[in-house]
């Protein structure tokens, strides 16, 4: 099948070079593979952000998992912002309390747009619904900003893994922490350029993080790892567009990525095997959940 780009070097050197953004050569990417036309495309992907933003909203509502093992983050966090005693800076702890809303949404079994999975979907609408109160998008920036993370996102399924089961949780986080800020960047009036070094930083800082859900579970620690890409995402995204670049390329960086997957122990790849589901207290929780039966995953 044809395609306008394979990796993030293409990408790049093809918006430079015909003075686009990327989110307009994902757009007419899509155009090609689907054989759509652009308004049919559009309207999916306006469609994807009505269904990120109803599950942010109903998660700063409140919600809880039917386990009780999450729920109620995201309002405790907006709480905190509101007492004026945040640390952070309320921008970036807000894109941490949204992002833990969309994820408590899909712990709950909510309706969730994956971005580029369900246990990291908090990452991207987390971060774009932060920074819009901040640089005030139009909706078409907004719908822009989910076709540039797309297209890194593209790249990243194709020439490594977003899946937690095939290479860690760096392949779910790591790769939706690396999307939203190359997105961030754009968004902002960065450059092509500027947003594949904010990938590349973002996902260089999440390499080897693996996958350990307890009981098996996208919960714990699934939704604070939402929260923690997000904040990532934010602060690369920064890096890049003070001028900061990475040293490595984002190719090789999503190479690295791969490679680091292929290696990692299976116990370590949504298992539920190792790391933190395999505490005793994650081993407890996993046999109060499920009546003490064993679970056998992978």
């Amino acid at each position: 099948m044809e395609v306008l780009f394979h990796n993030v070097r293409e990408l790049v050197e093809r918006a430079e070079n015909e003075n686009k953004l990327i989110s307009e050569i994902m757009i007419e990417q899509e155009m090609l593979m689907s054989e759509r036309s652009r308004e049919e495309i559009i309207a999916q992907m306006e469609n994807n952000l009505k269904v990120m933003e109803e599950a942010l909203e109903k998660g700063l509502k409140g919600v809880k998992s039917v386990t009780g093992l999450t729920g109620g983050d995201a309002v405790l966090m907006q709480n905190y912002i509101q007492s004026g005693k945040g640390l952070s800076g309320d921008i970036l702890l807000d894109a941490v309390s949204k992002a833990v809303a969309t994820n408590e949404v899909n712990a709950a079994m909510g309706t969730i747009c994956a971005t580029p999975t369900a246990g990291s979907a908090g990452v991207v609408p987390g971060t774009l619904f932060a920074v819009k109160n901040k640089l005030n998008p139009t909706k078409e920036q907004m719908v822009r900003y989910l076709f540039t993370s797309g297209a890194f996102g593209f790249v990243v399924a194709n020439n490594a893994s977003i899946s937690g089961a095939a290479g860690g949780c760096q392949a779910e986080v790591g790769s939706a922490a690396a999307m939203a800020a190359a997105a961030i960047v754009e968004m902002a009036g960065g450059t092509p350029a500027q947003s594949s070094h904010a990938f590349a930083i973002s996902l260089k800082n999440m390499l080897g993080l693996v996958c350990d859900p307890v009981a098996g579970l996208v919960e714990v620690p699934c939704v604070k790892r939402n929260a923690m890409g997000a904040a990532n995402a934010m602060v690369a995204a920064d890096m890049a567009l003070a001028g900061i670049t990475s040293r490595i390329p984002t190719d090789e960086v999503i190479g690295a990525m791969y490679r680091i997957g292929q290696t990692m122990p299976t116990a370590l790849k949504e298992t539920a095997q190792g790391g933190l589901a395999a505490t005793p207290t994650g081993k407890a929780l996993q046999a109060k959940i499920f009546g003490g039966a064993v679970l056998e995953r992978g």
